[in-house]
């Protein structure tokens, strides 16, 4: 069974990765596989385009993690989206150095819920699982996973509303 994680840049996902790999996991990170499928870089956006329809179409599934911002777009069996209240989203993304209109735009995927939006169109409830890592360590991430991984705890979503830090433009 292959359980992605995903969710909005600087929520968690790689250091969350790192403990279950830790935990004798078998963990893939998408920034490891993604270059034969960059298409080209979006210069405005300061992003990679990814052919993730080819991506997926490709993936080859295992038993274990893999982690990404798009892992919900790859073929998994179930999936948790990592959430951030995005005060400490900006901060995360201010000491990675991100620009300011990058800063902004991911604040506000997260506040208004886009990869749990778009991981919920695409799987069934049942196999999605929706964790705020704010403040909870690396290790109580990964405990939280592990246990919504082997069926121990059910699935949950929609319970987190962060939508008062989207910024609205004039």
């Amino acid at each position: 069974m292959i359980c992605g994680i995903t969710g909005t840049p600087g929520t968690g996902k790689s250091t969350v990765a790192d403990e279950l790999a830790r935990r004798g996991h078998r963990v893939v990170h998408i920034t490891d596989i993604v270059q034969p499928y960059v298409l080209s870089k979006d210069p405005q956006r300061d992003t990679q385009i990814i052919d993730t329809d080819r991506m997926a179409d490709e993936f080859v599934s295992f038993d274990g993690f893999v982690e990404g911002h798009f892992a919900h777009l790859l073929p998994c069996d179930c999936i948790v989206v990592l959430r951030l209240r995005p005060d400490a989203l900006i901060a995360r993304l201010k000491a990675r150095g991100y620009s300011s209109d990058k800063i902004a735009e991911n604040r506000d995927a997260e506040a208004l819920d886009v990869c749990l939006i778009e991981t919920v169109d695409l799987y069934d409830p049942e196999d999605v699982f929706e964790l705020d890592t704010t403040a909870k360590s690396p290790a109580d991430c990964a405990v939280t996973i592990e246990q919504f991984y082997r069926g121990e705890i059910p699935a949950s979503f929609g319970l987190i509303d962060w939508s008062a830090y989207a910024e609205v433009s004039p």
